[in-house]
């Protein structure tokens, strides 16, 4: 596979650790008061919060693993993040600095050496952010229905391209070592060049799986079964 410009030196048998994530309130910016109270109407109350305590568990997990990694020269590929170096740098910080378990754990990996990459591209994630913020803002039930759709209409065509920037960024920049923090509804490991080896910190079937059968409630015996697996220890 011919990598984009500036190609690396490349590395034979580069390893990427895969972490399919779970979003928190601290990742989503000004629309995250909207969203919270979406998820504590659609599930209920005590519902929300048991998530929200299963959430914390599964960053703790994640955490615990990569603190007995030696992840110094590591590259870090963060969703959403649309920028590096000094700049990138202060994203990560300012999220860290809210409250985000994804971002406080990339910024701590950053202090043990690793470094961070820019892993999209600023103009398709922000056709994603206006189209949930338009939702989130709407301020009646037929503007949230016009908004709903619409975000529907592009959600997968902008999926898609960010999946596609994302893969060509790790293709043609990952030297050796590399960490993707990424949604679980993303698909990024067909996309990969072959001499990548991808370890899956948490199978990302799961974790995709747990987020769906949350707010279905014929399903939450499962759910419950995947919150299990989502806060064990990783091996």
């Amino acid at each position: 596979m011919r990598c984009p410009e500036p190609c690396p030196e490349l590395v034979e048998g580069r390893r990427l650790f895969y972490v399919p994530i779970i979003h928190t309130s601290a990742d989503l910016g000004s629309v995250a008061p909207q969203l919270e109270e979406k998820g504590r109407a659609m599930s209920g109350e005590e519902a929300w919060d048991r998530h929200k305590r299963i959430v914390a568990r599964f960053w703790e997990a994640i955490g615990q693993y990569f603190n007995a990694l030696d992840v110094n020269g590591y590259q870090i590929y963060q969703d959403g993040l649309a920028a590096e170096g000094a700049l990138g740098m202060r994203i990560v910080e300012d999220t860290a600095s809210r409250g985000s378990p994804n971002y406080q754990l990339v910024k701590s990996l950053v202090e043990r050496g690793a470094r961070i990459v820019k892993t999209e591209d600023v103009s398709t994630v922000l056709k994603e952010v206006e189209g949930i913020k338009a939702i989130a803002n709407a301020r009646t039930l037929a503007g949230r229905s016009w908004a709903v759709l619409k975000y529907e209409r592009m959600k997968r065509k902008l999926l898609e391209e960010r999946d596609r920037y994302i893969a060509r960024r790790i293709n043609g920049t990952l030297k050796q070592n590399g960490i993707l923090f990424i949604g679980a509804f993303h698909s990024i490991i067909p996309r990969l060049a072959e001499d990548i080896q991808v370890e899956e910190v948490k199978a990302r079937e799961k974790v995709a799986e747990y987020q769906k059968s949350f707010f279905q409630p014929h399903k939450h015996a499962r759910a419950e079964q995947l919150a299990a697996y989502l806060t064990g220890a990783i091996e």
